[in-house]
C-alpha cells in the first residue's frame, strides 16, 4: 500500500483514486500490469499521482519511467491532451500561493537526434520570418538538473506550483542554503540540487535518492541532522539556470558535435542530471517565436533513456495472449536498470528464443528504452531452452505455426476468456473499472462471458466479494458504456476479430452499414482497399464466431455514431474532393486540434494517415511543422497544403 507519506502528499496536492485504487496503482508502477490494457482516465490518474510523488520527493516510478512509458503512452494515443500542453505541478506545501515573479514554464521534450533537427528546423523558419540569418544564431546548452524547481527573485524563493503561481519557500535559505558558486541572489529560476558524491558518501543509507533528500529540504517541518550537515557542508545549493557551465556555438556545430557536447556536460556537473537543455540566444527571436501554455518554442530538453543491463535468465515463463498466442516471458535475476527494479524481461516469440538459445543461466542484455517490461537485445551467453508443449492456462496441447505456439482451445482457454473481455471494455473506451483484477475475480466465480456481464446486478457484484460502493460503480460503468456515444467502428472492434482493428472496422464501414457487415461474402470484401483475399477470408470467419455475442449486445442499446459512408455522401451531393484521398495532417493547428480536424477530414469521406507514403495524396500542414514530413512529401511528389489552402479546398466545392 501506498506510504503515509505519499498518501499526505497526494492529500496536499488535492488529488483522490476516482479510477484507480491502491493495489491496482501500485501494480503499475512495478509493471504488472501492462500500460495499453489502461483505459484513458486510469493512464491520466497515475500520471497525475506519479507526478505529485515524484516532485514530492516519494516516488512511486522513476523520472525517466514516468517520461519514456507513461508519458509516451498518453501522447500516442492523444498528442493534443490537455496534460501534456500544460505545466506539471509541483506538489503544494503550506503556505499561501502567489502570483510568481515570472512564468516558470516547462520543457518541450525530445528523445532522439531526429526530434532535435525538426527543432533546428523550427527554429531556421522562424529566423526567415524576420529575416534572421540563421547560420548567424547562436545556440545554448546546459545540463538539465534533476532537482527542486524553484524561483528566487533575490528577496523570496518561491516553488514553481502550476507555473504562475507559487508557494514561498524562502525559510530554505534562513536554514543555511547557498546559491551554487558562491553566486548572488535574484538570478531568477533554478533548482534545489545535493550533489551527487556526497549523497552517494553520506546520504544514500537514509534516502532512497536524491529527490527525497531534495525535497525534505523544502519541507515545513525542522529537519533532520543529516539535512542540517549537507546544507552546512554546502552540498546542497540553488543553482539559477542563468549560473550553470554551459556550450555556445552555430547550429552546425551543435548537430556535428552534439556526442561530444552531451558528454562534456554531464561531467561538468556534479549533479544528477536527466538530459540537456538546448535554447537559442537572440532576444528578438525569442520574443518572436513565444510560447505555448506548457513552454517555450525556443527551448527544448533531450532527454535520454538507453541504459541497459547483462543479467542471467532463471527462467521462460509463457504467457496466453488473447488471440491463443503463447508468448516468452523471461524471469530474470533481480536488477536495477534506469532506476527500477526488473525482475522480467520479453522475447519476441518462441522462435527468438529457441533460435537465440534464451533459456534458463543464459546471459543476456536487456534495455528498457520506451518499455516497463524490458526487451532483450542480445544474448551473449545461450543455454538449450525447453519450449513448452501445453498451454499454461487450460493444459491444451499447443500448435506450432512458424515462430509462434498457440493455444486452439478459443472457446475454453480462460487466459484467451479474460484477455479478450479487457480487450472488449478497453477498446470501448467509455467505460471504467473493468481491468484485469475486475475480470479475474469476476472470472473465479464463474462469469465468462461480455453478455453476463451485463446482466449482472450490484447485489451479484457484492456476493462475488466486490464492496458496495465498487458494486454500484461497476453497475453505473456498464450503464455509460452503452449510453454514451462513441464511434460504430470502435464498438466493431471491441470484438477483436482477427485482423479487424480500428482501422480496418473504419475502412470497412465507409463502405457498409454496421448491420450488414455479417452479410458480407469474401468477394466483397475484397472489393474495398486495404483487403486481400486471405485477410478477407480470415474475416469473414471472425465475424461469424462473434456473431451470436454482437446480436445479444446490440438488443442491448448501444449509442453508436454510424461512420459517413461514401456512397451515402455521394448522394447526398456534399462528396468534397477529399472522398477517397489520403491526407496526412502534420504542426498545430488552429481551425481545431488535429484530431478534430482528422475527424472532419473522414466525415467529407478522406482517408486519413500518419506517415508521408507514396500513397498519400495530401499533407496538411500546420504551425510548426518538422521538416520530415515535409521532405518525405517532396521527394515523393505529394501535394502539399497549408492548413488555410485545405479549408478553402472543403468550403469552396
Amino acid at each position: 500500500m501506498l506510504s503515509d507519506q505519499q498518501k499526505q502528499l497526494l492529500q496536499r496536492s488535492g488529488l483522490e483514486l476516482l479510477h484507480l485504487d491502491e493495489p491496482r496503482l501500485l501494480a503499475i508502477a512495478a509493471g504488472d500490469i501492462l500500460i495499453p490494457t489502461l483505459s484513458d482516465n486510469e493512464l491520466l490518474e497515475f500520471l497525475q499521482v506519479a507526478n505529485a510523488l515524484y516532485r514530492g520527493g516519494s516516488a512511486l516510478i522513476s523520472d525517466a519511467d514516468y517520461d519514456f512509458i507513461f508519458l509516451a503512452e498518453l501522447k500516442a494515443r492523444h498528442p493534443h491532451h490537455p496534460y501534456l500542453h500544460s505545466v506539471e505541478p509541483e506538489t503544494a506545501f503550506e503556505g499561501k500561493t502567489v502570483e510568481l515573479p515570472s512564468r516558470m514554464l516547462s520543457t518541450e521534450k525530445a528523445y532522439s537526434v531526429e526530434e532535435i533537427l525538426a527543432w533546428l528546423e523550427r527554429i531556421r523558419k522562424a529566423a526567415e520570418d524576420i529575416n534572421q540569418p540563421f547560420d548567424r544564431l547562436r545556440f545554448r546548452a546546459t545540463p538539465k538538473l534533476d532537482g527542486f524547481a524553484a524561483y528566487d527573485d533575490g528577496e523570496r524563493l518561491y516553488t514553481r506550483g502550476d507555473g504562475r503561481r507559487g508557494t514561498d519557500i524562502s525559510r530554505v535559505f534562513e536554514r543555511g542554503l547557498q546559491v551554487a558558486g558562491g553566486d548572488q541572489r535574484g538570478l531568477g529560476a533554478g533548482e534545489i540540487v545535493v550533489q551527487s558524491s556526497y549523497f552517494s558518501a553520506n546520504l544514500a543509507d537514509q534516502f532512497e535518492n536524491a529527490r527525497n533528500f531534495q525535497a525534505s529540504v523544502v519541507k515545513e517541518k525542522a529537519l533532520e541532522p543529516a539535512v542540517e550537515e549537507a546544507i552546512a557542508a554546502g552540498a546542497v545549493v540553488f543553482y539559477p539556470f542563468a549560473a550553470l557551465p554551459c556550450w555556445e556555438g552555430c547550429a552546425d556545430e551543435l548537430k556535428n558535435q552534439l556526442s561530444q557536447i552531451i558528454d562534456q556536460l554531464y561531467q561538468a556537473v556534479d549533479f544528477d542530471m536527466d538530459g540537456i537543455i538546448l535554447e537559442i540566444t537572440d532576444e528578438e527571436l525569442k520574443q518572436y517565436m513565444g510560447a505555448t501554455r506548457h513552454h517555450h518554442r525556443w527551448q527544448i530538453a533531450l532527454k535520454q533513456n538507453q541504459e541497459t543491463a547483462q543479467v542471467r535468465v532463471l527462467r521462460i515463463i509463457p504467457q496466453t495472449s488473447r488471440s491463443g498466442r503463447v508468448n516468452p516471458v523471461a524471469e530474470v535475476e533481480p536488477t536495477r536498470l534506469s532506476g527500477a527494479l526488473i525482475q522480467r524481461a520479453t522475447a519476441h516469440h518462441y522462435g527468438m528464443v529457441e533460435s537465440k538459445g534464451i533459456g534458463p543461466g543464459a546471459l543476456i542484455e536487456l534495455t528498457r528504452s520506451g518499455e516497463v517490461i524490458p526487451k532483450i537485445v542480445d544474448v551473449i551467453n545461450p543455454t538449450v531452452p525447453d519450449l513448452p508443449q501445453r498451454c499454461p492456462s487450460c493444459d491444451s496441447l499447443l500448435v506450432r505455426d512458424g515462430d509462434y505456439l498457440f493455444c486452439p482451445n478459443s472457446s475454453g482457454c480462460p487466459a484467451q476468456i479474460a484477455h479478450s473481455i479487457e480487450h472488449f471494455f478497453r477498446t470501448l473506451g467509455n467505460i471504467d473499472g473493468f481491468g484485469p483484477a475486475t475480470i479475474e475475480k469476476l472470472y473465479a466465480h464463474g462469469v465468462r462471458s461480455i453478455q453476463t456481464i451485463y446482466g449482472l446486478t450490484a447485489e451479484q457484484f457484492e456476493t462475488m466479494g466486490f464492496g458496495p460502493k465498487q458494486a454500484e460503480n461497476l453497475v453505473t460503468q456498464l450503464l455509460r458504456s452503452r449510453t454514451e456515444a462513441i464511434e460504430d467502428w470502435r464498438f466493431l472492434a471491441a470484438f477483436g476479430v482477427f485482423r479487424m482493428a480500428g482501422g480496418n472496422c473504419e475502412r470497412l464501414l465507409r463502405h457498409y452499414p454496421l448491420n450488414e457487415v455479417f452479410e458480407l461474402t469474401v468477394d466483397q470484401l475484397v472489393a474495398i482497399e486495404g483487403f486481400a483475399d486471405k485477410t478477407a477470408q480470415v474475416v469473414i470467419e471472425g465475424l461469424l464466431r462473434i456473431r451470436t455475442l454482437y446480436d445479444h449486445l446490440d438488443r442491448l442499446g448501444f449509442t453508436l455514431l454510424a461512420t459517413p459512408r461514401i456512397d451515402e455522401l455521394q448522394a447526398s451531393g456534399v462528396l468534397s474532393p477529399l472522398a477517397g484521398k489520403l491526407l496526412v495532417f502534420t504542426g498545430t493547428m488552429q481551425h481545431g486540434s488535429r484530431a478534430a480536424m482528422q475527424a472532419e477530414a473522414k466525415k467529407l469521406g478522406a482517408k486519413v494517415g500518419s506517415a508521408v507514403t507514396g500513397k498519400t495524396d495530401y499533407l496538411i500542414t500546420g504551425d510548426e511543422v518538422g521538416s520530415t514530413k515535409l521532405k518525405a512529401a517532396e521527394s515523393k511528389g505529394v501535394a502539399i497544403l497549408t492548413e488555410q489552402q485545405y479549408l478553402d479546398l472543403i468550403h469552396n466545392s
